[in-house]
């Protein structure tokens, strides 16, 4: 491979990293070419990008990048493949449902909401962690909740009152 072509290579792995909130980095080696398609085809619907690539490019990229990874650096041995996506655990889901039928992807690190995460007994951990979107809604549901109680209590009251009232009328 030519040095303009190692490059490129590592110019689009650091774009990708600098632009994607959450990637994965996983094994997915021992795997035959029907299970790989199936693992990209899963990937895709999910909206998870896989890409393959060179533990020393991959290692230029990181280093290259705008995110503090260091710890990922040691993980870079054998055959490394990155999931970058935008939904935090995602991935996490994706690689354990995927594992269970074929042992593979294993899952080497992650950088996720700004940590990082290395080894596979991280996996539980990576499922558990919600999107900024979810935390978002959890919070509304919670500032929600004292309100509607108040409203449906505001509500069930009018409604004894009126029939109090309804009822008082009906006596003269």
């Amino acid at each position: 491979m030519k040095r303009s072509e190692k490059d490129a290579i590592i110019n689009s792995l650091t774009e990708q990293i600098n632009s994607t909130n959450h990637f994965y980095l996983a094994d997915i080696s021992d795997l035959n070419a029907s299970v790989t398609s199936d693992l990209r085809r899963t990937c895709f619907k999910q909206d998870v990008k896989l890409v393959v690539a060179k533990n020393t490019l991959l290692r230029k990229a990181l280093e290259n990048s705008d995110k503090d990874v260091q710890e990922l650096y040691d993980v870079l041995k054998g055959n490394t493949s990155v999931m970058f996506t935008e939904a935090a655990n995602v991935p996490a889901k994706l690689i354990k449902d995927f594992s269970k039928k074929y042992e593979r992807p294993i899952l080497k690190g992650a950088y996720v909401e700004e940590s990082v995460y290395v080894g596979a007994d991280q996996l539980e951990t990576l499922i558990a962690v919600k999107s900024k979107n979810e935390l978002i809604a959890d919070l509304v549901a919670l500032l929600q909740s004292p309100i509607k109680t108040v409203v449906s209590q505001l509500q069930s009251g009018g409604n004894i009152l009126h029939g109090v009232l309804t009822t008082l009328g009906e006596k003269e």
